[in-house]
């Protein structure tokens, strides 16, 4: 009797598996894997995770009474996209202070501060940032150093601080209210990593590049909690709208840690971050160091593990570091924004209490000594490159001869495919043809040498549209269109090569391709849809493609009510 009640109870809790119902069923869409798998009919998901991928009727074999059936009706699910190199919060931030980003003159930018004065009272510092002196229509304002200078601007605030960063972030533009209180004057000089740009009457111009923004910004009102807050949740929406489920935070202090906990705790973080510790913050170094990473706190929501640094500035304003003279300005040659010393210094540190370290380079000589940094550690620490996949972020422009060295060394090149779009037209002034040819924005040649390169936005330096950046790495053209064929489009990326950098290969350079960026069963359900076929669709359409769900751990984090959901 005993014999029976025991096989009874054991076929009954068989069954009891077998039939219990899972939370979501996605059905009647192209589905693409990234896995390998190719095309996928139907998702099952419970709990957070993918259960089951299979043909429609095997799929829906699994529905019960509480199953939400979520029906593509003929749209575009990919694993959910990964912004590998981004600023989180400075995507909130520039929803909270002047978008500079798409303005055509220098005035423009006047009257959008003039507008701004007008609205709050003398001494209140009046912050922004994106403009960009080379996507202007013209610029009539008098000029130095190829920059406009503040006096239009002061002349509209007199009684205000401003202070408006460049698009890059590597340089900003004043006004004599801000200087005034910075102390900037004609004598000052700054030649520690960056510098002052003067007038010909050797006066301030307002320009501060790279390193020298400091004297300014450290004058400029810390931002209290509740901003903080609401520039999280305002950048928590921008990345769900666009179909972001997880995200590298390029640079954090401890503030924004405590924040994104606080978050995590109570539930409004949204997405999953992987933020990296700003490594100019030497007690911040000192603490992780001494404690360890944080990885996959709250069902993988949040992992600490990695660390950013610098070791130049931007192309933009002159402040990537080149091997040869700038074409446009051959007097310079850019900066070393951190000495090589110390990088080494970092990353040994780093190898030895299981950090990965991620650090910007944009310049050929940059990059070059980075990875030289990287190899003496690597060689002195005895650490297998592999275990710890140091990035270079952006790896912008690099000697022919280091483009081998990434994938020999394992060191993961994060690339943002919108750059070339944004900055090809102008970078050829900046590096003549020979160097943009032979070494700028070369995925191909990358990928060939066997590096896992990931893709991202650098939001807010560019919009934090995944489809813009996609556009640009399989076209190889501006967001205009231009020119036909694409910029030397050899180094066009496939789109499947493309949709893998902000999938699954993103996924790798955060140690997470075990867990996410591919939709296979035991991984995190985390999807992004779209209202058409990113991988068919003729490439003239690719930029009206939408968002219209995001799925993060099962559930929809953003719903434009495009799809029907049971």
């Amino acid at each position: 009797m005993r014999i029976i009640l025991a096989i009874s109870i054991l076929l009954f809790n068989c069954c009891s598996s077998h039939l219990r119902e899972t939370d979501s069923i996605f059905i009647n869409g192209k589905i693409y894997s990234v896995s390998g798998d190719g095309e996928i009919e139907a998702v099952a998901v419970d709990e957070g995770k993918i259960i089951k991928i299979g043909s429609k009727e095997e799929i829906l074999a699994l529905k019960g009474s509480k199953t939400r059936i979520i029906d593509l009706g003929g749209k575009t699910m990919t694993p959910g996209f990964i912004d590998s190199h981004a600023h989180f919060m400075g995507i909130g931030y520039a929803k909270l202070d002047l978008d500079l980003t798409n303005i055509s003159s220098y005035e423009e930018l006047v009257e959008k501060v003039n507008e701004k004065v007008a609205t709050i009272a003398p001494g209140v510092w009046v912050l922004g940032r994106g403009w960009h002196q080379d996507k202007w229509d013209s610029v009539t304002a008098p000029i130095a150093q190829g920059f406009p200078t503040h006096h239009l601007l002061s002349a509209v605030s007199p009684n205000n601080p401003v202070y408006l960063r460049h698009a890059s972030g590597h340089a900003g533009l004043a006004n004599a209210k801000a200087m005034e209180i910075a102390g900037i004057d004609a004598s000052t000089e700054f030649n520690d990593g960056g510098e002052i740009f003067k007038d010909e009457d050797g006066n301030p111009s307002g320009i501060f590049n790279e390193t020298a923004q400091r004297l300014i910004s450290k004058y400029i009102p810390d931002n209290d909690p509740q901003r903080a807050q609401m520039a999280f949740e305002a950048a928590v929406s921008a990345c769900l709208s666009n179909g972001i489920t997880s995200f590298h935070d390029a640079g954090v202090g401890f503030a924004t840690i405590d924040l994104y906990k606080r978050n995590l705790e109570h539930g409004k973080l949204k997405l999953r971050l992987y933020p990296m510790l700003s490594g100019s913050n030497a007690e911040l170094l000192e603490h992780y160091f001494s404690t360890g990473p944080e990885i996959g706190l709250g069902q993988d929501f949040l992992t600490i593990r990695s660390i950013k640094l610098y070791s130049d500035g931007a192309l933009g304003s002159r402040g990537a570091w080149l091997l040869e003279p700038y074409k446009d300005m051959p007097a310079t040659v850019g900066h070393s924004t951190t000495p090589v010393e110390e990088i080494y210094q970092i990353c040994s540190k780093a190898l030895e209490r299981g950090f990965q370290v991620c650090t910007h380079a944009i310049g050929d000589r940059a990059n070059r000594e980075v990875l030289d940094q990287y190899e003496i550690a690597f060689s002195k620490t005895g650490c297998n490159p592999s275990d710890f996949r140091f990035r270079i972020e952006h790896a912008q422009h690099l000697h022919p001869d280091d483009i081998p060295r990434f994938g020999a060394m394992g060191v993961i090149p994060a690339m943002q495919a919108i750059h070339m779009s944004s900055d090809r037209p102008w970078a050829i002034d900046r590096l003549g043809k020979r160097r943009i040819e032979d070494g700028a924005y070369v995925w191909q040649k990358l990928l060939k040498s066997g590096a896992t390169v990931i893709n991202g936005t650098d939001a807010p330096v560019e919009p934090v549209n995944p489809i813009d950046c996609f556009y640009a790495s399989v076209t190889r053209k501006t967001l205009s269109g231009t020119p036909p064929g694409g910029y030397e489009p050899g180094e066009r990326m496939t789109r499947a090569q493309a949709l893998r950098s902000y999938t699954l290969d993103a996924a790798f350079g955060a140690f997470e391709e075990d867990i996410k960026g591919s939709i296979e069963v035991g991984k995190y359900a985390d999807f992004t849809i779209f209202d058409q076929d990113i991988m068919q669709v003729n490439e003239d359409q690719l930029l009206n493609t939408r968002v219209v769900m995001t799925i993060v751990n099962g559930e929809i984090a953003f719903d434009d009510g495009a799809i029907s959901v049971k």
